[in-house]
């Protein structure tokens, strides 16, 4: 793997930060730090408002293929993109369900007429997008779904009943693509359709729910009869996932090496607040820190080396398993981070800030949102079975009755 850059690497890398500096000024400049994983509440609006200048300025969407509107960046060009944007201190993105996951999948799997009906609006942030996989009985194990949809022959149109949940900003949303069982008597990972469903209409109901860091960027969401158009399916009916896991596997892509940037910054406030308060001066904390550092260090070398092979046609770097080690590395890497800023933070992180109500600093909102890092995404556990049975080879985790 060679990470030098190439002269015109190192010219977009220049565009890229030059761009942002003179951008995130005046009022754009409040928005810096705001919004991300447990923060989705701050600036909702604001932040809609610079993602669309971002669009306007062609900063949307910038890997996609430049006749779906994107910039047709080279996969090291993405990470110098993410990795700047996050240098930066933006503020976080209010579509990445439907820049980085169903914008890819339409490109892969949808039909010209998709393509050309909801791309445009992606890029240029006018429709946002929630995601319709986990539900109460099917969370890690989303060949559980029990949603179902049936094909109207009057109208044409998909008829949806059923409930999910744990669905990021479906409040905010304008759509949602939804995994659905579309073969009565069909089980498993057999008879599920992947389809695009409006969510502002009669037959949907969003219900967000309160956390522990006091936002609700999370929500259930029940459909009741809920309609979408007969062609708004993505591949074929019965064959969704297939589509489905392929826009897991965009998950985990470059902007992921973004966010590794922003857990350095996370880290560098924690050792602030150690210097600050004497407790760096403690040896446990002072060797946690030490670690934490050069754990991230890994991890981001990993990341790179895993996309590098990709672009250089391998499927990854540990038999397709590397988007597995990825997420359980950095997820438990973000879980330890939050306990040792609570560990920092001393008595002083056992008490709301004295501003009146439940008002968290930013490491108290920290170590309590970072309990889901290895839940959400897909749970630990799954990620060592795909590495067990995928890569390793070993026998199936038995099922229980």
């Amino acid at each position: 793997m060679n990470l030098t850059e190439s002269a015109e690497d190192r010219a977009f890398r220049e565009e890229v930060r030059t761009w942002l500096a003179e951008h995130l000024t005046g009022e754009w400049a409040k928005l810096r730090g705001l919004g991300g994983p447990g923060r989705e509440h701050e600036a909702h609006e604001e932040r809609l408002a610079w993602n669309r200048h971002l669009a306007e300025h062609g900063w949307t969407a910038v890997g996609w293929p430049e006749e779906y509107g994107g910039r047709g960046l080279s996969l090291w060009q993405q990470v110098i993109f993410h990795e700047e944007y996050a240098r930066a201190d933006a503020p976080a993105g209010v579509n990445h369900l439907g820049e980085q996951l169903l914008g890819p999948t339409l490109i892969a799997f949808g039909t010209e007429e998709q393509r050309q009906r909801f791309l445009p609006e992606i890029v240029a942030v006018r429709e946002l997008w929630a995601q319709g996989y986990s539900e109460p009985n099917a969370g890690s194990d989303l060949a559980n779904v029990q949603t179902r949809a049936r094909l109207d022959e009057a109208t044409g149109e998909w008829v949806v009943d059923g409930q999910k949940v744990w669905t990021s900003l479906a409040h905010l949303s304008d759509w949602c693509f939804v995994v659905a069982r579309t073969e009565p008597g069909s089980t498993r990972h057999q008879g599920l359709s992947f389809l695009l469903v409006p969510l502002r209409q009669d037959g949907v109901e969003v219900r967000p729910i309160e956390q522990l860091t006091s936002g609700s960027e999370f929500n259930e969401v029940f459909f009741t009869g809920a309609r979408t158009a007969g062609d708004l399916v993505v591949g074929e009916p019965g064959n969704g996932w297939g589509v489905a896991m392929g826009l897991l596997g965009f998950e985990r892509g470059v902007s992921t090496l973004g966010q590794t940037v922003g857990f350095a910054r996370e880290l560098e406030t924690v050792v602030a607040r150690a210097r600050q308060n004497g407790s760096i001066d403690e040896p446990v904390i002072r060797d946690r820190l030490a670690r934490l550092k050069t754990e991230l260090s890994v991890i981001r070398s990993f990341a790179l080396r895993s996309l590098a092979l990709v672009e250089g046609g391998q499927d990854s770097a540990a038999g397709n398993g590397a988007g597995s080690i990825f997420k359980l590395a950095w997820a438990n890497w973000h879980r330890t981070l939050g306990e040792v800023a609570m560990d920092v933070a001393g008595a002083e992180g056992l008490l709301a800030r004295p501003t009146g109500g439940y008002d968290l600093d930013d490491h108290q909102r920290l170590f309590l949102f970072s309990r889901a890092d290895t839940i959400y995404g897909g749970s630990d556990e799954v990620q060592k079975n795909i590495l067990a049975e995928r890569v390793l080879g070993l026998p199936r985790e038995p099922k229980g009755s």
